[in-house]
């Protein structure tokens, strides 16, 4: 049976928290929802101390931010969109147009159409992550999204030169410093100076994340991705070392990140506890990764592998890294994960940076429902249908007109009653008609 030899938050603590940023957010949304652009402006003085007369940069501003950078930054930052961009057309590549005739003179298909109009947020008040751009303005490119904008929140005070370079390198459209919630609110409401967008995209704090629940419906949205979490599956093949650093890599996003290492060896549980405790002491991102770990660390010993996988399954984590000696096996045993690191060779941090795939995941446990951010989420699957010969049509309507009166729907079976007669035999009275 699996032992906690260290527990996080209870459930109870984590929903009072979420009521707070659920009654802030909902005021926010209603005062820019009311006042537009002017409430815009005031949140963005409250929250992040920035105001200027457009938060839209220009194109001048665009090319002052590149110039801050070095060329290896700029380097760094091309190769890993090429990365993202190259998986996300191969991920293109897999979704096909249908067209299939069903039954003689019958004929279904599907589309797949890119959403005209995509707002990303790109998270950047703690840290510049420039990472969120590729994932989400880049990859809404490759869909073939028609209109592309992004918000970032100021960085020490002024546009981050990093994010601004990786925003105009994937192809946004419209670069916005704003952060936040009046950033959701403006992008998925629509103000004076912004148009409204389709679909929301981009994670970001409880508050962020909770604004695009409340908004969902009106716009679409990638997933509820809230704080970071990870999961590290190991067994005596490493040490706690790597295990430890595994953890703290991921704990540093936030104090509200969960960190957990599932093993079925005592001995590395707590050598690993032991080197957190070693490394939090020299980490320059030690205070923001111990309040994490303090907090919403856990730390579980199980008897053998088969009962790893089933409480991996049950937490379903955001980020599984798994280092054992049958990597393999979990991969193809797992269902509940947004992202599988398979090995030692690999980690979280290549994911989150540059290898390649999407780092936008579900969290909360939304990997039992949901994949992450993927091209495909930014496309649209639509169907259609073509009845070409009288008696494809003649056929079908009499199915449809018993199955809709089956219902007590008199207008529904009309609709297919009057095919019959047009289409079926000629010259029948409506009557015998109506039930063929």
């Amino acid at each position: 049976m699996a032992r906690w030899l260290k527990q996080s938050k209870s459930i109870q603590e984590r929903a009072e928290d979420h009521k707070q940023v659920r009654q802030v957010v909902e005021t926010i949304l209603a005062d820019i929802e009311k006042r537009g652009d002017a409430a815009v402006r005031d949140l963005s003085r409250q929250f992040d101390g920035w105001d200027r007369p457009d938060f839209r940069l220009s194109r001048a501003e665009i090319h002052a931010c590149l110039a801050q950078l070095s060329d290896q930054d700029l380097s760094d930052i091309a190769f890993a969109q090429a990365q993202v961009r190259n998986f996300a057309e191969k991920q293109k590549a897999t979704m096909h147009d249908l067209e299939v005739e069903t039954m003689p003179g019958v004929t279904l298909g599907h589309r797949h159409l890119p959403v005209g109009a995509v707002g990303c947020y790109v998270p950047g008040g703690k840290y510049p992550l420039l990472a969120s751009a590729h994932m989400s303005v880049l990859t809404a490119k490759v869909a073939g999204c028609g209109r592309v904008i992004t918000c970032a929140p100021p960085f020490a005070g002024s546009p981050a030169p990093a994010i601004v370079a990786a925003q105009h390198m994937a192809g946004a459209d419209e670069i916005y410093v704003l952060g936040g919630v009046q950033a959701i609110g403006a992008m998925a409401i629509g103000t004076e100076s912004i148009s409204p967008v389709d679909m929301l995209v981009g994670p970001g704090n409880a508050y962020v994340a909770e604004a695009k629940r409340q908004l969902f419906g009106r716009v679409g949205i990638d997933l509820l991705a809230g704080p970071t979490e990870t999961l590290v599956i190991a067994d005596e093949t490493v040490d706690g070392e790597l295990c430890a650093t595994d953890l703290l890599g991921q704990a540093e996003h936030g104090p509200t990140s969960p960190a957990i290492l599932l093993t079925n060896s005592e001995r590395l549980a707590r050598d690993t506890m032991s080197e957190i405790e070693r490394i939090l002491a020299i980490l320059p991102t030690g205070e923001i990764a111990r309040k994490s770990w303090e907090d919403f660390g856990e730390v579980i010993v199980c008897d053998d592998y088969d009962e790893m996988l089933e409480v991996a399954d049950r937490i379903a984590s955001e980020h599984v890294q798994v280092m054992t000696d049958r990597d393999l096996w979990f991969r193809d045993r797992l269902h509940n994960y947004g992202a599988l690191f398979l090995g030692p060779r690999t980690n979280v941090a290549y994911g989150d940076k540059v290898i390649g795939t999407n780092h936008t995941l579900p969290t909360m446990k939304a990997a039992r429902y949901t994949g992450g951010l993927w091209v495909g989420k930014f496309m649209k699957t639509c169907t259609w249908q073509i009845v070409e010969s009288d008696e494809a049509s003649a056929l079908v309507g009499s199915y449809a007109s018993r199955l809709s009166m089956l219902e007590g729907f008199a207008g529904h079976a009309e609709q297919a009653n009057v095919r019959v007669r047009r289409y079926g035999r000629r010259n029948v009275p409506y009557a015998e008609a109506a039930q063929p």
